[in-house]
């Protein structure tokens, strides 16, 4: 169930919320449809608050049907929903990067990082990631990411060479280029002479950068993309 920017942001600063802005936000969240479980994974309250909240409101059929289908199963050998908070947390960084993009969109340097991540970065790791063989372009990627996306918790990088190519002098080349320790590139991947069209073989192939522990800031970058798209891609 995909909720409303509007009503996750309300989630998001539940704590400034008044007495009864808070139990109004609980009753809201009901008559969408959660259960009180579902509704206490996005707010801290108690579940017999929320019931007293809630007393007055009254589900639909089709509200119910889902909610059962929602709920994990007790049958052994059938899989859990465990991603559900998870997903509600996802929920809650893709409606606050929307609202941060409709004031970040005056900002020139981060229109051109995301229109670089549009058409450069990788998509489909959920990681924050940008391959190429350009080291200005991966130093610009480093730096927009370390503005726009605190916190900084490191990077990797990851060398694509042929087999022709230094792979020592290319790794020292590369962590001089992107300011990335030795220690911190993972194992190369070395394509094979013979193998390929291209016959001037990149003197220092291509570098793979990875920010650390970067799923949210994955999530965050993918919702500012969809901003543009929506805004200017039509």
């Amino acid at each position: 169930m995909e909720l409303e920017v509007a009503v996750l942001e309300r989630v998001r600063t539940y704590e400034s919320l008044s007495r009864w802005e808070k139990s109004e936000l609980g009753r809201e969240l009901r008559r969408l449809g959660l259960s009180y479980g579902e509704i206490m994974e996005l707010i801290p309250v108690k579940k017999s608050t929320l019931a007293t909240w809630c007393r007055d409101v009254k589900l639909d059929d089709e509200q119910i049907d889902a909610m059962k289908e929602r709920r994990p199963s007790t049958k052994q050998g059938t899989p859990r929903n465990t991603q559900r908070k998870r997903h509600r947390e996802v929920d809650l960084i893709e409606a606050q990067a929307t609202l941060e993009a409709e004031h970040l969109v005056q900002d020139p340097f981060w229109v051109a990082g995301v229109s670089m991540y549009w058409g450069e970065g990788s998509k489909t790791q959920r990681r924050l990631s940008m391959a190429n063989a350009d080291p200005a372009a991966l130093r610009m990627f480093k730096h927009w990411s370390t503005r726009y996306l605190p916190p900084d918790l490191g990077w990797r990088a990851k060398l694509n060479l042929h087999a022709s190519n230094d792979e020592v002098a290319a790794r020292l080349w590369w962590a001089e280029q992107i300011d990335v320790d030795i220690e911190d590139f993972t194992k190369s991947y070395i394509k094979p002479n013979g193998t390929g069209h291209r016959k001037n073989h990149l003197p220092f192939g291509v570098c793979t950068l990875h920010k650390r522990r970067s799923a949210d800031a994955y999530f965050t970058t993918m919702a500012w993309i969809k901003f543009l798209q929506t805004h200017y891609g039509t």
